[in-house]
């Protein structure tokens, strides 16, 4: 009698150490609020510091993403910074600006260069470090770090009429797992 007792208050913990809050038997409990979420960190839009442009539209950011708007209202020539193929923050913009793949921006870029609709390729970097340097040095440049790679040496713009720190900015980074 006494096996039996023990076996059944062992039967009894496991079906109520695999039901979830509802109840269930079985059922697994949900994952802790933490990861549920998508850790994201907003992509910023910078430029050099003497560049008097303060904010764009998702319109104009495409357009000189695009390689369409090839000088600013002020003359001045527009260099666009990108990162090294395979950073999340360049994902980020072909999926959020370019609405495009790497293949297809590839592609973009040869044929506008070729046809003359494009005038310079963009410039591409491998660390955040060297595009901060990059748009510091070069007051037409235009390009994206994460928030937590801005410093004083570049100016934020306003997308949208939101700032990297308002609820609603669209520009995210998502980390590699969530993607």
């Amino acid at each position: 009698m006494r096996r039996l007792t023990t076996w059944v208050i062992v039967v009894a913990l496991a079906v109520w150490l695999q039901t979830d809050a509802t109840g269930v038997p079985g059922a697994r409990p949900a994952p802790p609020l933490a990861q549920q979420t998508t850790p994201s960190e907003p992509l910023v839009i910078v430029v050099n510091r003497s560049n008097p442009v303060d904010k764009l539209s998702s319109l104009e950011l495409r357009s000189i993403f695009l390689g369409s708007r090839s000088h600013w209202a002020d003359g001045r020539r527009i260099t666009l910074v990108m990162r090294d193929p395979g950073e999340l923050e360049r994902k980020t913009v072909l999926r959020d600006i370019y609405d495009m793949n790497e293949s297809q921006f590839k592609t973009h870029f040869l044929h506008g260069l070729f046809t003359g609709e494009i005038l310079v390729s963009p410039q591409i970097l491998s660390t955040p470090v060297g595009v901060r340097k990059f748009i510091f040095n070069v007051p037409g440049a235009i390009g994206y770090l994460r928030l937590s790679n801005v410093d004083a040496s570049v100016k934020m713009l306003r997308i949208d009429e939101s700032m990297p720190v308002d609820k609603g900015y669209k520009l995210r980074v998502q980390d590699e797992a969530d993607e």
